[in-house]
């Protein structure tokens, strides 16, 4: 792939959405510093979200007679959709029994929204701890639905509106579809990657106003990701370890550039640390970055000037996902009696970063590779068929043929043959089409796929894991590791496909 480099082993194609009136901006631009990003050879590397972070330090004693300083009052928290006991301790830096409540608390399950907790005071010098964006404005979710990303561009009648990339899949691609495409495929809501297209090189409602602007529209100014595309997915998946490494317990600090790094405070929401997050990368110190963070001057403030109060959208579909939520009965996604081997573990929904969502299966193969397969994907469960093209099956479950809404589930690498149509209502064990290498890059026939709900991707070993006929999948210590386990069966994930890693739906399986 050359211009669809940022796939992991994913692509994917876009869907049009219902018209919406368009929105009025204030005004077409408002000269304010940009956020412009330069790597250079002596850049410090990214940091990884993942890596391990110090245990917080107790007190050390002190054999002076000095006194003990009073004790600190204790957090008083209120949950919030999507909170789970384990990833709150990494947050405030607490051990999960420290964490008291006048109720029960599901020791991994999801914790009720608006529930009072106490938490020891533990955590030292934090972000601000106002929340400038709600989850649903995050991700592509309900609120989104009737969102016109075309109409909206064309009208603007800036840069984006005549802007032309030519990608492998998609051939000579509009700006509005490239927006779209990648909203689509990374469950991102567009509203804000076009807010941000604006706010950091005025391409919405005019021009940007140099070459480095039109080149890296995002403010990302590295050779590998110029053009609208490379830009856009590199903004989302900022966004997406940002927002699903807060809701997984795995990120707790920022790093700006000059190498500062600063605890986010424990009390945020998913929403606002996508944003931060994405932010610290652009941002050279944490002064710059607070600016830009500023809800009444930032991009808070620019983002509610163009498309409304975004917490008024959100009081009408948040939570996005209740505590009782439990996953429909699923099959596994293959025939019965068949071999397949299960070739990856918990990993990205559709980028490497961001939720540890998916699943890779393989069916079984004499010479391996890309060859193609006459083994079948299969529905796990009931539904419509919302999306079909480039690789992509998404199977909407609630039956209304709209991704933002309930559980839908992703298939990747769907092989063009037989694939099933658009608008096709299946049941449980229904062909969906047949395992490939198409949309994408991969190495051998297989299938991705995983789930979401109301547009935010579920981890597939989290408070909801991805059980398909009683097979529990858990994390290993890095994306695509990990195991499935039915019972005191075991099997590790590998891409190898030795017998260790083969499973069968016998026929007592649904």
């Amino acid at each position: 792939m050359i211009a669809l480099a940022a796939f992991l082993s994913i692509a994917c194609g876009s869907t049009a959405l219902a018209a919406a009136p368009f929105p009025v901006a204030k005004e077409k631009s408002t000269p304010r510093p940009l956020l412009i990003y330069v790597p250079s050879k002596h850049a410090s590397p990214e940091p990884r979200d993942n890596a391990p972070l110090p245990t917080p330090q107790s007190t050390p004693q002190n054999s002076s007679p000095t006194p003990r300083p009073t004790e600190v009052a204790p957090f008083i928290y209120i949950t919030q959709s999507g909170d789970t006991l384990p990833a709150l301790s990494v947050r405030f830096g607490v051990k999960p029994e420290e964490i008291r409540s006048q109720t029960p608390l599901p020791k991994k399950g999801l914790l009720k929204p608006n529930t009072v907790l106490i938490i020891p005071r533990r955590v030292g010098k934090t972000t601000p701890n106002t929340r400038v964006m709600p989850d649903s404005e995050v991700v592509y979710s309900p609120s989104a639905i009737g969102f016109d990303v075309r109409a909206f561009i064309q009208q603007a009648g800036g840069y984006m509106s005549t802007y032309r990339e030519y990608l492998t899949i998609t051939g000579n691609t509009s700006g509005a579809q490239i927006i779209q495409m990648v909203s689509l495929n990374n469950s991102i809501n567009p509203r804000l990657l076009i807010a941000l297209l604006e706010y950091q090189s005025h391409s919405v409602f005019s021009y940007p106003q140099s070459e480095t602007l039109r080149k890296y529209p995002i403010g990302f100014a590295e050779q590998s990701k110029h053009g609208l595309y490379r830009q856009v997915s590199w903004a989302v998946a900022q966004l997406s370890k940002g927002y699903y490494g807060w809701r997984e317990g795995l990120l707790t600090t920022l790093t700006f550039r000059d190498g500062t790094k600063l605890r986010l405070a424990p009390d945020l929401n998913a929403g606002t640390v996508a944003l931060a997050y994405l932010f610290a990368q652009l941002s050279p110190n944490f002064a710059a970055w607070q600016q830009v963070m500023n809800p009444e001057s930032g991009f808070p403030a620019f983002y509610k000037s163009l498309f409304g109060d975004p917490w008024e959208r959100a009081y009408a579909v948040e939570p996005l996902y209740p505590p009782q939520l439990k996953q429909p009965k699923f099959i596994l996604p293959f025939q019965k009696g068949v071999r397949w081997y299960f070739t990856g573990g918990p990993h990205g929904a559709w980028e490497h970063e961001g939720a540890l969502a998916a699943l890779d299966f393989a069916p079984g193969s004499i010479h391996g590779g890309c060859e193609p397969s006459r083994q079948w994907v299969l529905a796990v469960a009931p539904g419509v068929v919302a999306r079909s093209g480039y690789g992509v099956v998404m199977l909407d479950l609630d039956g209304d043929g709209k991704e933002q809404t309930g559980w839908d589930v992703l298939y990747l690498h769907i092989a063009s043959r037989d694939r099933v149509p658009v608008g096709t209502h299946l049941n449980t064990g229904d062909k969906i089409g047949h395992p490939s290498c198409e949309g994408g890059i991969a190495t051998g026939t297989h299938v991705h796929i995983a789930r979401k709900y109301n547009g935010e991707w579920i981890a597939a070993d989290g408070p909801v894991p991805f059980v398909m006929d009683g097979w529990v999948p858990h994390n290993g210590r890095a994306p695509y590791k990990g195991t499935l386990t039915k019972g005191d069966k075991v099997i590790k994930a590998c891409p190898c496909g030795s017998p260790a890693q083969m499973i069968v739906r016998d026929d007592s399986a649904p």
